[in-house]
C-alpha cells in the first residue's frame, strides 16, 4: 500500500490539540490497518522550532512539494498567520494538487483567506462563527456541525472535533471497520458526524441574560404555536424593538431561536426515547413529520432517522427493536396491554 502524505501546515500560535489528535488518528489509523496507510508530516514555512498555544515548543520541517492530504489546524495565532503572505502561499500551493484539502477549528481562516471556501459551506468553532461569516461573506458559514464537507475541503468545529473529521477520513480511505477500530483505540465516538450540534440551543440563549426569563418560558410552551408578538409583549416591548434587541442579545431572529429551542428538544427525544418521530415532532411544536425533517436536514445536514441511528443508546436500540417485534406477534385474545407510561420531557445537555 503506498502510504497517503499527509501535511498538517502549522504557524505560532497554532494550537496542539488540534495537531496532536488528527496526527494520533492517522498513527492509529497505521497501526489497524497492518502497514503505513498514512505518512503524516508537521510542516511550516518557517523552519526550526514554533511556540504553539499553550507554552508547547515543537520543531517543525519544511512542507514537502506535494500532498494527498492537507489539514491546517487553528488557534489564537491564526488571525497573525492568515496575514503572512508566504502562509497563503504554502496553503495554496499543497491544496493545488491535495486530494483533500481540510481545516480544524478557526483553521477555517486561513483557508478562507488563501480563498479557498469562496461560495462553499464551511464550519468553525462555535465562538467564531460569526466572525468567519462577517469577514468573508461569500462563505455559507453553518453554526452547529461538527464537520462539513464541501466537494474536497473539508472544515470541522473546534477542539476534539478535528479527531471527528480525520475519522471519517479514514473512513473514506480504509472502510468503516478500520475507522471504528481506531476511535475504540482512541476512546472517542465513532459515529458524531457532521450532523451532531456543536452545543445545546438553550445553553446558547441563556448567555443572554436579559431573555433568560423569556427563554424559561418559550421551553415550556414549545408545543403551542409562539408568535413574535406575544414574545414581545412578554418582554415589555413593541415587536419590531423586542426584534431588534433580541437579534442583537442573542445573534439569532427569534423565529430561528424557536426552531432551535425545538430542534434541541427533538434531538434530546430523539436520543433519549424510541418514540415516533411523527409523536416528537407534535410535542416540541414542529407540528408535523416533515417539518421536523426539513430542521434537521438545514440545520444539521442528517435526517432524523439517520441521527437516531447514530447517537441513541444501544439499550434504548435495543429495547425499540424488542418492542417491534414483540407488536408483530399475535395477541392472545385475553391478554391486557398495560399503557405505555410518557417519557419524561426534562431537557439535558445533548451529548458531546
Amino acid at each position: 500500500m503506498r502510504p497517503k502524505i499527509i501535511v498538517i501546515l502549522v504557524y505560532d500560535g497554532a494550537q496542539p490539540i488540534d495537531i496532536a489528535g488528527p496526527l494520533q488518528a492517522f498513527a492509529t489509523a497505521n497501526e489497524e490497518a497492518g502497514g503505513e496507510a498514512y505518512r503524516a508530516k508537521v510542516a511550516a514555512v518557517r523552519r526550526g522550532t514554533l511556540d504553539l498555544a499553550g507554552g508547547l515548543r515543537v520543531l517543525v520541517a519544511p512542507p514537502p512539494k506535494q500532498a494527498d492530504t492537507l489539514l491546517v489546524p487553528g488557534g489564537p495565532g491564526v488571525h497573525a498567520a492568515k496575514a503572512v503572505p508566504s502562509q497563503l502561499a504554502a496553503v495554496r500551493k499543497l491544496a493545488r494538487h491535495a486530494r483533500r484539502v481540510c481545516s480544524v477549528c478557526t483553521g477555517a481562516f486561513l483557508l478562507a483567506e488563501a480563498g479557498l471556501l469562496d461560495n462553499r459551506q464551511a464550519v468553525t468553532h462555535w465562538r467564531s462563527c460569526a466572525r468567519l461569516a462577517a469577514e468573508y461573506p461569500n462563505i455559507r458559514v453553518l453554526n452547529d456541525p461538527i464537520w462539513v464537507r464541501d466537494d474536497h475541503i473539508w472544515t470541522s468545529a473546534g477542539v476534539t472535533a478535528g479527531i471527528d473529521l480525520t475519522l471519517a477520513l479514514i473512513e473514506e480511505d480504509l472502510g468503516a471497520a478500520v475507522a471504528l477500530r481506531v476511535a475504540r483505540r482512541l476512546v472517542v465516538y465513532m459515529r458524531r458526524p457532521g450532523g451532531q450540534a456543536q452545543h445545546s440551543a438553550p445553553l446558547a440563549l441563556q448567555a443572554a441574560d436579559a431573555f433568560g426569563p423569556l427563554m424559561e418560558w418559550m421551553l415550556a410552551n414549545l408545543h403551542k404555536p409562539i408568535k413574535v408578538e406575544q414574545l414581545a409583549e412578554r418582554s415589555g416591548m413593541a415587536p419590531r424593538s423586542f426584534h431588534r434587541h433580541f437579534l442583537a442579545r442573542t445573534q439569532l431572529t427569534p423565529a430561528k431561536a424557536i426552531e432551535r429551542l425545538r430542534l434541541d428538544q427533538a434531538r434530546t427525544l430523539i436520543e433519549t426515547t424510541n418514540l415516533r418521530l411523527i409523536t416528537i415532532a407534535a410535542r416540541v411544536g414542529f407540528g408535523s413529520e416533515e417539518r421536523l425533517r426539513r430542521s434537521f436536514q438545514r440545520s444539521l445536514g442528517i435526517a432524523p432517522n439517520e441521527y437516531r441511528e447514530r447517537f441513541q443508546s444501544n439499550e434504548l436500540t435495543a429495547r425499540g427493536a424488542v418492542t417491534r417485534n414483540a407488536s408483530r406477534r399475535p395477541a392472545h385474545p385475553l391478554a391486557h396491554r398495560a399503557p405505555t407510561p410518557s417519557p419524561s420531557l426534562g431537557a439535558r445537555d445533548p451529548r458531546r
